[in-house]
C-alpha cells in the first residue's frame, strides 16, 4: 500500500519507473547496502521524530547518527524518535520503508549534510524491499525538504 502511494507520488516527477524492487529485505541500512551493492553510507536513512503534535523526518547518510546536542540546538527540543506504533500513523509508512515521499502535509522533511559527500543516495520507497537512486538535487526536490541541516555525528 505504502509503496503504491510512493509510486503514485513519484509519477509526478517521472520517477515512478526508477523504483528498485529487491527480492531481499532493504529494511535496515546493512540489508539495503547489501541488496543494492553499495556502501552503507550511501543508504539514505529516513529517521522519524516527534515534532510537537506532528512528526518530522530527517534523512541522513547510512553511517551517520543523530547528535542530540546539535538536534536540540537546531530545533529547540530534545530528539525523540517515533514509537513503533506511531510511525505508520504519523508518516503513512511502516518501519523499514519510511521514506521522505508521499508523506502527510504536516510532516516536515529535513536533509542532513552527512549525505553531501556523495553524488547519489538510495532512500527507501515505502516498503521494506524498495529503494530509488537519486542525486542530491533530486532528493531535495522530490522530498520537498524544508532545508539542509547539520544534526549528525560519526560520519566525518
Amino acid at each position: 500500500m505504502s509503496l503504491e502511494k510512493v509510486r503514485e507520488y513519484l509519477k509526478k516527477y517521472n520517477k515512478d519507473n526508477d523504483i528498485l524492487i529487491m527480492d531481499e529485505s532493504t529494511a535496515t541500512v546493512e540489508l539495503a547496502a547489501k541488496a543494492l551493492g553499495t556502501e552503507e553510507a550511501r543508504i539514505a536513512k529516513s529517521l522519524s521524530f516527534y515534532n510537537s503534535d506532528n512528526a518530522m523526518i530527517i534523512v541522513v547518510a547510512g553511517d551517520a547518527k543523530v547528535d542530540n546536542k546539535k538536534f536540540k540546538g537546531k530545533f529547540g527540543f530534545k530528539a525523540k524518535m517515533l514509537a513503533h506504533e506511531d510511525t505508520v500513523n504519523f508518516t503513512g509508512h511502516a518501519i523499514g520503508g519510511v521514506c521522505p515521499f508521499a508523506l502527510p502535509e504536516n510532516v516536515d522533511v529535513y536533509l542532513d549534510i552527512s549525505m553531501k559527500r556523495f553524488d547519489t543516495m538510495f532512500p527507501a520507497c515505502g516498503s521494506s524491499n524498495s529503494a530509488i537512486e537519486l542525486t542530491l538535487d533530486e532528493l531535495e526536490k522530490l522530498s520537498q525538504c524544508r532545508e539542509w541541516v547539520d544534526v549528525c555525528k560519526n560520519w566525518e
